[in-house]
């Protein structure tokens, strides 16, 4: 089967992680009989510095055109004074927007090896971290109205979040769908006591309840859902909310289950072309070390290979040998154990010899 990607190398550790990843995806090819061309996309940063703009209409063209694209991440210093409408970050809004992207599917789940990185209690790490977050994603206080204006001698900035009906039934579906395929239990996020949006939410996502009666729908407060996921992630299963904060709950998700960087996520829509992305930011103070861990960005590879390339066996094989490395003790810098004893037992190694022995695991367990 030939793929053709769209590949988006970004800013600081991005061209390190991608580059691993895609010699995964080479290997998988070779295995599997498959061919998978690459397209480089400039977004981001990259792109203010070579083209005046974080996402020419070129490269989004690009990516539309593609089958699917991954992408390593986005933005630093560098580019913190860049006016609003041209920061590295709105090339990313800018191509969710235009691949037509609204779901972003993050899991939180540890790998078993990581216990004890996770920052929670031994206790808590035991009865299993295994959920996923549904995120809208292309609408929302990001995509709405943004302004700072002068009123009474004072700045007063503005940010509009604004949802239709039609927006939130979408998003809603396909949290319901993800959680049939699970253990058939959703939790959805808002935060209606205080904002209409959410009462809206709340509203349409139980009309929605009524064509998945095998689906037990819960509604929590965004702020008790972000005291629940550390004191009993176990609870939850799929959560489906809002943009700002699914993107929120999702970083402090990343982080019970021992690093961010071993987290992939999934953004699709209509249409069987996804992003694929690590969900990370791009680290521009350990670019170039070889210390960034590539595991998320392999990983949002193999979600590429299941979601949208209908290729599970290979995906498999990828996740296989993720956990086989980590069987075999191999470690990046923020995946080491705090504790000597453990620490001891472990090989500490860059994003370049991560990558490699994850291809050499492959090939066993294929």
């Amino acid at each position: 089967m030939d793929k053709k990607i769209a590949v988006i190398r970004g800013d600081g550790i991005g061209p390190e992680i991608v580059g691993e990843a895609l010699q995964v995806l080479d290997d998988v090819a070779k295995l599997y009989g498959h061919e998978f061309t690459y397209d480089d996309v400039d977004m981001g940063g990259c792109a203010i510095d070579k083209w005046g703009d974080p996402l020419p209409q070129e490269m989004l063209d690009k990516c539309v055109a593609s089958d699917s694209v991954l992408l390593g991440a986005v933005g630093g210093p560098k580019w913190n004074d860049v006016p609003g409408p041209m920061r590295p970050e709105k090339g990313l809004l800018r191509l969710r927007a235009g691949m037509g992207v609204y779901s972003n599917n993050r899991p939180a789940k540890i790998w078993p090896q990581l216990a004890a990185a996770s920052p929670l209690s031994p206790a808590i790490v035991e009865k299993g971290i295994d959920f996923i977050i549904v995120r809208e994603l292309i609408g929302g206080i990001y995509f709405g109205k943004h302004e700072t204006v002068e009123e009474n001698g004072e700045l007063k900035a503005i940010d509009e979040l604004t949802y239709t009906e039609s927006e939130i039934e979408r998003i809603g579906r396909i949290g319901f769908e993800t959680a049939r395929k699970r253990n058939k239990q959703l939790c959805s996020v808002e935060k209606s006591n205080v904002l209409d949006s959410s009462r809206l939410w709340k509203k349409v996502m139980h009309k929605l309840a009524e064509e998945y009666p095998d689906v037990i729908l819960t509604d929590m407060l965004v702020d008790n859902c972000a005291m629940q996921i550390v004191k009993n992630p176990s609870q939850f299963d799929v959560i489906v909310t809002e943009n700002m904060f699914g993107d929120i709950l999702s970083d402090e998700a990343s982080m019970i289950t021992g690093s961010i960087g071993m987290i992939p996520s999934s953004s699709l829509g209509s249409s069987s072309c996804g992003l694929y992305e690590p969900i990370h930011g791009s680290a521009p103070d350990i670019a170039g070390t070889d210390i960034a861990n590539p595991i998320g960005t392999i990983l949002s590879a193999a979600m590429m290979l299941k979601y949208s390339f209908d290729m599970p066996k290979e995906a498999d094989c990828i996740e296989k040998a993720v956990s086989a490395v980590l069987d075999a003790g191999y470690r990046t810098a923020d995946i080491m154990p705090t504790d000597v004893e453990e620490a001891q037992k472990c090989v500490k190694i860059g994003c370049k010899e991560m990558g490699k022995q994850i291809r050499l695991h492959l090939r066993k367990e294929k």
